[in-house]
């Protein structure tokens, strides 16, 4: 969904290892698609941190300003604080899921949304509650 999404799809090579490390689900399928979207990152672009941000989300943002990216794609709270206070421009995977419906790249969320929740990454009900309304589906 995100290269249809967008028109270029990047990752920093620290993202690239946390998300295809064995022990995470979906490793084997997002090696194969970040594969060929991974960029160096000039760590010279300055940026706010604080000490909770980790090495992935800081290149992340680097790379961001570093292309002058549209969005950054980041889900940890903490991390979407940071890149806010840096002026970037934010989108979950909850906001990729929304985005890719409204665009008639896929027809619910629901299904989506109950295999993020049922994995280790934890949703709040309330949380689900809303993102189920704002894609006019029941729960």
């Amino acid at each position: 969904m995100l290269d249809q999404l967008f028109s270029e799809v990047i990752v920093p090579k620290a993202v690239f290892k946390e998300v295809t490390s064995s022990d995470k689900p979906e490793a084997q399928s997002l090696e194969y698609y970040l594969k060929n979207k991974v960029h160096q990152v000039n760590m010279r672009n300055f940026i706010y941190l604080d000490a909770y941000v980790d090495v992935g989300e800081t290149e992340a943002m680097v790379l961001y300003k570093q292309k002058s990216a549209d969005k950054l794609l980041i889900d940890d709270k903490m991390g979407k604080n940071i890149a806010k206070i840096n002026g970037i421009n934010v989108i979950g995977s909850l906001g990729i899921l929304l985005s890719a419906k409204q665009a008639g790249l896929i027809s619910e969320v629901k299904s989506r949304l109950y295999a993020i929740s049922n994995s280790r990454i934890y949703l709040k009900t309330d949380l689900i509650k809303i993102v189920l309304e704002l894609a006019d589906e029941r729960g």
